[in-house]
């Protein structure tokens, strides 16, 4: 090792190896412990704060699973039409038969009365 990382080291242990003992000479404390504790409105200021931790948790997580749902129904929507893009060209490339309820004009409208 270095020498500072000595003297680091044995300042370390020196804290480390304090009393943790108040000093004798200091006058005992006067304040009551009901004055020194956070009382009834630190118990509701934390459990305020836990309790919207836990509500966002809860938010964030159907967001980020919301978000997951719709880019996979994206994907299985792309991949459908990418197999109906290329069943329509397949089906292109086929001459298509023609009928004899096919007019003439390649309307594909059948002839007659019902016509509009």
């Amino acid at each position: 090792m270095s020498a500072t990382g000595d003297l680091v080291l044995t300042a370390a242990v020196r804290l480390l190896a304090q009393p943790s003992t108040p000093d004798a000479t200091l006058p005992p404390s006067t304040v009551p412990d009901v004055d020194v504790t956070p009382g009834v409105w630190g118990f509701v200021a934390i459990a305020f704060v836990a309790v919207a931790t836990v509500l966002i948790i809860v938010d964030m997580t159907r967001r980020v699973r919301r978000t997951r749902y719709r880019g996979e129904v994206r994907e299985k929507i792309e991949a459908e039409r990418a197999e109906a893009d290329a069943a329509a060209a397949e089906l292109d490339d086929e001459p298509r038969p023609r009928s004899d309820d096919d007019r003439r004009d390649g309307s594909g409208l059948p002839d007659g009365p019902d016509r509009r």
